[in-house]
């Protein structure tokens, strides 16, 4: 089976993290290349770690470049999926890394985006929680449309839905602290984003409620069995590349000792090949999830605050984006879902 795929937006951070990881995909042929800005050039220029691929030409993103290939993915911009989708075939599995087809609220999209959305797609996180025991993965197979979890919804989704789904937190009161890698900004040059504002610091952004992500974890929590749910939700830019470290809290069901806890999670997770529950004591580190398709988590209970802790670290490239979206792929297509990833991860 060779399985023909082209990457738009190919010389950014998630385009490029697609290709490093189907260029170890044993069922894909790597077709085209496409850009806008730096369409014409080396992509070795670009993605200088991609050797395969260094010689390689980018072209420009068109109905013509594209056509042939059997499945698209799109890492671009949010706004800018929707037109180039709307010129695929419907028989071609397109992928979007971006945000365009993640919500299923229309009201959700234009109040955090500010423009028109683009409709919804199935939700490429196959192990989301859905209608009580079910997973998302059941409707991706088959799929030809895919929209891919923005990464910390990815984080904090998988730290705490376990516990949405068997009742044992207050899903109205949820709060959610991040340490991100600076690569989830994306390749665009911005001042604050320059290693003399970075390194050596550590900067939120998103506060009070403005992060895009807020509507899409709110949904699949609701997913996950949560009626009424509020989120706080405070990002934190730190000075590494790579990464993801998802701090999320909520108020305990009366009920809930630490053994009801623990024992919630393990059943979620204990057949997941991509997440992991890690033995009491142990803490999840971004250094163990990079270059890897895992989500680490561990739970606590804060008996004094009344508080379930859930801390979950991902590769916000990975397991955050590209390494999720070849998980949906694979069950799209029919392949076995762990095909081409790695649960290995690079540390130090």
């Amino acid at each position: 089976m060779s399985i023909k795929v082209a990457v738009t937006g190919a010389t950014g951070y998630a385009g490029g993290e697609v290709l490093r990881l189907l260029l170890d995909h044993p069922e894909v042929e790597i077709g085209a290349l496409t850009a806008a800005s730096t369409a014409g050039t080396r992509f070795g220029q670009h993605q200088p770690h991609l050797l395969p691929l260094a010689d390689r030409i980018v072209a420009e993103t068109t109905p013509e470049t594209l056509a042939g290939h059997d499945v698209v993915f799109l890492a671009l911009p949010h706004g800018a999926s929707g037109a180039v989708a709307a010129q695929l075939p419907d028989d071609v599995l397109v992928i979007d890394c971006g945000a365009d087809h993640r919500l299923e609220s229309a009201e959700d999209w234009t109040a955090y985006y500010g423009s028109e959305h683009a409709g919804t797609w199935p939700y490429g996180m196959p192990e989301l929680i859905v209608g009580g025991h079910a997973r998302q993965r059941e409707a991706l197979v088959g799929a030809r449309r895919i929209a891919v979890p923005g990464c910390n919804v990815t984080a904090v989704t998988l730290g705490m839905q376990p516990a949405i789904a068997a009742g044992i937190v207050e899903s109205a009161d949820l709060v959610a602290v991040l340490a991100n890698g600076y690569s989830g900004a994306g390749k665009a040059l911005k001042p604050h984003l320059l290693a003399a504002e970075g390194l050596g610091a550590a900067s939120p952004y998103g506060v009070g409620g403005v992060h895009r992500h807020i509507p899409e974890i709110l949904q699949n929590l609701r997913h996950a069995g949560a009626d009424e749910v509020t989120l706080s939700f405070t990002p934190t830019l730190v000075p590494m590349a790579r990464g993801i470290l998802a701090t999320a809290t909520a108020r305990l069901a009366s009920h809930a000792t630490s053994e009801v806890v623990r024992d919630a999670y393990d059943a979620v997770y204990a057949d997941e090949p991509f997440v992991h529950v890690l033995p009491e004591g142990q803490w999840p580190t971004t250094a163990a999830a990079i270059g890897a398709n895992t989500a680490l988590v561990q739970v606590a209970v804060d008996e004094k605050a009344g508080r379930l802790v859930t801390v979950t670290a991902i590769d916000n490239l990975v397991k955050g984006t590209a390494g999720g979206a070849i998980q949906s792929m694979n069950l799209a297509l029919g392949l076995p879902e762990t095909t081409g990833l790695t649960t290995i991860g690079v540390a130090p």
